[in-house]
């Protein structure tokens, strides 16, 4: 039984389809990349269920308000889970999620990344449990995303092989 992506469902929550990009951005890399026991996730933006990248768009403290960055950190964290799932097969093989990076297009002044990617901290929590869930992070302010996404999230973690 998949017991993670139970837990996705009930809370009402979704693992996206793989990423469409628009038709002038190449994608020369892998999204998750697997070696040895760990994985390491490419920045991941906020995707819809069938893999479209959704909005808001822009700074985060200007045109998109804190709330709304702290709900696409959530969606990207999705996104991150779903092309873990792809790599490894199962999310109930995640053994510790090791470090999170997430990037916040910011607003000049905007000084509150932390508490934009604290969603995608809690999310991993409630899925995983603290044991599995407790990572370093890095949380950065930044002048510039793909796609202007208001917030990106890459990770990297262990699991069985």
């Amino acid at each position: 039984m998949a017991v993670i992506e139970e837990r996705i469902r009930s809370m009402g929550l979704y693992l996206p389809d793989s990423a469409k990009v628009p038709a002038n951005v190449v994608i020369d890399f892998a999204w998750a990349r697997v070696f040895d026991n760990r994985v390491y996730v490419s920045g991941h933006g906020p995707q819809a269920p069938d893999g479209s990248i959704v909005g808001p768009f822009g700074l985060v403290g200007a045109d998109v308000t804190p709330e709304q960055a702290t709900d696409a950190a959530r969606l990207a964290t999705l996104s991150v889970l779903a092309s873990v799932k792809r790599a490894i097969g199962d999310l109930d093989r995640i053994t510790a999620w090791l470090r999170i990076d997430g990037f916040v297009l910011t607003a000049p002044g905007f000084d509150r990344t932390t508490n934009v990617i604290n969603s995608c901290s809690r999310l991993l929590s409630d899925l995983f449990g603290p044991g599995i869930a407790s990572h370093a992070r890095t949380a950065m302010g930044v002048a510039a995303t793909p796609l202007r996404c208001p917030v990106v999230i890459a990770a990297e973690l262990a699991f069985k092989p």
